[in-house]
């Protein structure tokens, strides 16, 4: 089974916002007459880094959007911002459900099977290994927080036998498939995070 979206290449408007052009791929599915900037400027709560008596501070991922999606050097977000941010966004009688800790076949079955839509999926770079760091410390509490790095989050569309087929804003890989298997590690790897939609 597969989903027909409409794909959007991150390359040029959004370089590390895969997680909002994930989002405008999923809200234009539904419908929303929405392009990336208009969501990253309207929609996606983010903050900058500061650089405090020489130490490197920042946003926890969970709560924004670490740094700005248009620059190359930024982090990225976690579900809860996702959510927070398609929710302003869904059209009426539409509402965002974070989705961390189910696994893939759940969420096919819950979402691309049931309620027909894609869902915003937490992975990594043409599935690499994560790598730890770097790292900074936190506003509120000045605790460090480490990054994985290769984050990454693209839209499950649908499942091919021994893949995963998903609409990949990286680098404009369009439509692939990917190896399920390979796949759940790298998703649990990223904290099983993952963003779904549902009609009220």
């Amino acid at each position: 089974m597969q989903l027909q979206v409409e794909y959007i290449d991150q390359s040029q408007c959004a370089p590390t916002g895969c997680e909002s052009v994930t989002a405008v791929m999923l809200l234009r599915y539904l419908g929303v007459d929405m392009d990336v900037d208009t969501f990253l400027d309207t929609c996606l709560d983010r903050r900058d880094f500061e650089l405090r008596d020489g130490v490197l501070y920042g946003a926890h991922p969970a709560e924004c959007f670490v740094g700005d999606p248009r620059d190359p050097e930024a982090m990225g977000c976690y579900a809860p911002v996702l959510r927070k941010a398609l929710s302003r966004a869904l059209p009426e009688g539409w509402f965002a459900v974070d989705e961390t800790g189910a696994e893939i076949d759940e969420l096919v079955e819950r979402y691309l099977k049931r309620e027909k839509t894609p869902v915003a999926l937490w992975t990594t770079i043409d599935l690499k290994p994560h790598v730890e760091g770097p790292s900074w410390r936190l506003f509120d509490s000045g605790k460090e927080f480490v990054w994985r790095s290769n984050e990454h989050c693209l839209l499950l569309i649908g499942e091919d036998g021994e893949d995963y087929i998903c609409a990949d804003p990286w680098e404009n890989h369009g439509i692939v498939r990917y190896d399920k298997a390979l796949m759940r590690r790298r998703h649990r790897a990223q904290y099983m995070q993952a963003v779904g939609v549902r009609r009220r």
